[in-house]
């Protein structure tokens, strides 16, 4: 299904490790890699209140990293996939953070891929512990379940012309 849809773009087969917090084709899912891109809060004012109904992007400041980037203690980074998905309207998804960074104290959120969705995914991934923490670029992230429906949605993602449809790049809240 992932080749006949094109649902995930690179797509790797079978699962790497090498090293590397693991990443592709799992037991019942797929382990998305982290890009190289993240965006970042400028904001350093302590007075400063995040509202997500009035957020701006000149809010954040877009960083690209060789290999990792450290998170300061307490803190919210945005960054992508590296692979593009295009969700059939028959599928949604569940994503999980990876045990490996959950177990430091790092946990990503990601919302559910809904049906015809596509794009590159965005991540909040959280530091939220009172130490700066490291993620790794080019590697495993979270996990992604693929859950099949019996019938085909009434209303995809694509027919409410969703507002993160074919999103190329970091994608900050909107409303």
């Amino acid at each position: 299904m992932a080749f006949e849809y094109k649902m995930i773009d690179p797509f790797e087969p079978r699962q790497i490790r090498d090293g590397k917090i693991s990443f592709g084709t799992s037991c019942y899912g797929y382990d998305i890699r982290l890009s190289n891109e993240f965006m970042v809060m400028k904001v350093k004012n302590k007075d400063f209140v995040l509202d997500p109904k009035r957020t701006s992007d000149s809010l954040l400041k877009s960083i690209t990293v060789k290999d990792c980037i450290e998170i300061p203690p307490n803190s919210v980074v945005l960054g992508k996939t590296i692979e593009y998905f295009r969700i059939p309207r028959n599928i949604i998804t569940i994503a999980f953070g990876k045990s490996t960074y959950a177990r430091c104290g790092i946990f990503v959120n990601i919302t559910p891929f809904e049906p015809e969705w596509e794009g590159y995914v965005t991540l909040s991934i959280a530091n939220i512990t009172s130490v700066p923490a490291k993620v790794y670029a080019n590697e495993g992230i979270a996990q992604v379940l693929f859950l099949g429906a019996s019938e085909i949605c009434e209303i995809s993602y694509a027919d409410r012309r969703g507002k993160y449809q074919a999103q190329k790049i970091i994608t900050s809240a909107k409303i």
